[in-house]
């Protein structure tokens, strides 16, 4: 857990019609639209179909970040036009997918959560992940393995969901309950903090960045947001974090990525005392990769026993 060595518009026209998107003319107060992040503005068929510019509306929500959004802002983030968008969610609060929280302020209904839990139902057992971090214990001579997934309900942070330490507890680790519910919580502190953060849409990131270093946060710990940033871009290329007394003093990690369907979901983490990894070996290194892999290969999509 330490500092890593690991980043409007005119009327409308044919062309309008069949895309859903009003030409602007010129002069218009409004910035130029932008695509949403992994499209691009020339290749984007934004609105070829009533169902993609639903799903525009819906994305933009997730991308955009904060708690509500108006017609204006959705449009402008989409390209489409805004009386479409108006439309779309007034269609989206009687089906239940948007509600208006104020004055021309929707945002998405916890519908869309249960969808969510939905979509991850099964995709990952206590057993075989108990399976997968013993693997990595024995694999690294007895290192400390956890398994950290992104919390549901707290923001962009991470908890704790199993573990692998053989006899050892908390307090051998040096760690409160406290320490648990703060520390190892933000996702600006630890390799496996660190790692979840760099696959986190930026608006997510930023808000993390935005938050305080935590007080009991170890002296390894990142506390300039711009070195920060740039060991996200350097998880990001090489695919696992180091972290050196991040978290605590005394103790160093690594950590690697769990990705289901391209989202990060969680990180393994692989913990050891400093005077016995003062640096991550190669073989601590790929043996937590792998068991990272593992299970993101298990919460991969696909088709279960009665529909292959």
């Amino acid at each position: 857990m330490g500092n890593s060595t690991t980043a409007t518009g005119s009327s409308a026209s044919a062309d309008a019609t069949a895309t859903g998107v009003a030409p602007r003319t010129t002069g218009h107060s409004k910035k130029a639209r932008q695509a949403p992040k992994g499209t691009s503005s020339g290749s984007r068929a934004s609105g070829s179909g009533h169902a993609e510019r639903v799903f525009l509306v819906q994305t933009a929500f997730a991308e955009l970040g904060g708690s509500a959004h108006g017609p204006g802002e959705i449009a402008e983030f989409t390209g489409l036009d805004d009386s479409v968008v108006y439309r779309i969610l007034q269609s989206g609060i009687y089906q239940r997918i948007f509600e208006r929280v104020d004055r021309g302020l929707y945002r998405l209904r916890t519908s869309a959560a249960q969808l969510a839990f939905t979509a991850l139902d099964h995709r990952l057992d206590g057993a075989t992940s108990q399976t997968v971090l013993r693997e990595l214990r024995m694999a690294t001579d007895g290192g400390l393995a956890f398994l950290y997934m992104v919390a549901p309900f707290s923001g962009a942070q991470r908890q704790c969901i199993d573990m692998a330490v053989g006899d050892s507890d908390l307090a051998e680790l040096g760690m409160t309950p406290r320490d648990v519910l703060s520390v190892t919580r933000s996702l600006r502190t630890g390799a496996s903090g660190r790692t979840i953060l760099a696959y986190l849409p930026e608006v997510l990131q930023q808000r993390v960045l935005a938050e305080p270093v935590p007080e009991q946060a170890g002296p390894g710990v990142y506390r300039d947001n711009e070195a920060l940033a740039e060991s996200l871009a350097e998880v990001r290329d090489l695919g696992h974090a180091l972290g050196y007394e991040e978290c605590m003093a005394g103790w160093n990690s690594c950590a690697a990525p769990i990705m289901w369907d391209g989202s990060i979901m969680g990180a393994v983490l692989l913990l050891k005392l400093k005077s016995v990894m003062p640096v991550a070996p190669d073989s601590v290194i790929e043996a937590t990769k792998e068991a990272a892999a593992e299970l993101s290969r298990y919460g991969a999509a696909r088709p279960s026993a009665d529909q292959a």
